[in-house]
């Protein structure tokens, strides 16, 4: 598969098999993410991988937890108010149960933290894909990301306190097989020539 191949049939997936990549895998996958460009070519992004059922169930149940103690009204943005609905019913699993999660994180009060760590997640994504693997975004964390439980949680695993979390990767094998690749038709993302 070639990179523009990759980039346009790129689709999120949602529903994982218990099948584990292999290593090799997803090592190519996180160095993707390291490779990706970062602002003054700083590389300041941190990619820390869960690969562990019983940590990831434990992420999963303290991020419901959290999220079921919040009120979100009709300002609240679409997605977040869906996590926090979802959580107050009880059983909510963020990341979809993917075998595999990685967390991007960068640091506090960096301007260029955000677009450095997208630009990792999109190189992850692309990866991904072209490597017949499942992926998906997940913010649910950078929404927690000043949840001191959650935080606490985080820096078991490498998180440092001068670090912000900027998003999330769930990956794995695709249930049914490959990736969903059906192109979805543009409705947005207009386009204007000069």
């Amino acid at each position: 598969m070639d990179a523009l191949e990759a980039i346009l049939t790129r689709r999120s997936t949602r529903r994982y098999t218990d099948v584990m990549p292999e290593r090799s895998l997803i090592e190519k996958v996180v160095e993707a993410g390291r490779f990706a460009p970062s602002g003054g070519n700083n590389q300041t992004t941190h990619f820390i991988v869960f690969t562990e059922r019983e940590v990831l169930t434990e992420m999963a149940e303290l991020v419901c937890q959290e999220f079921s103690k919040m009120e979100a009204d009709e300002n609240t943005y679409a997605s977040l108010r869906n996590s926090i609905s979802a959580s107050k019913k009880g059983g909510y699993v963020f990341h979809y149960n993917a075998p595999v999660f990685i967390l991007v994180a960068n640091r506090k009060g960096y301007g260029n933290a955000m677009a450095d760590s997208a630009c990792a997640l999109e190189n992850m994504m692309i990866a991904t894909n072209a490597l017949d693997l499942g992926s998906c975004w997940i913010n649910q964390l950078h929404w927690l990301d000043e949840n001191e439980v959650i935080r606490q949680f985080l820096y078991q695993y490498g998180l440092e306190e001068y670090e912000t979390v900027t998003g999330a990767l769930s990956l794995g094998y695709a249930e049914g097989g490959l990736p969903n690749r059906t192109p979805l038709p543009r409705k947005g993302n207009p386009i204007n020539w000069e």
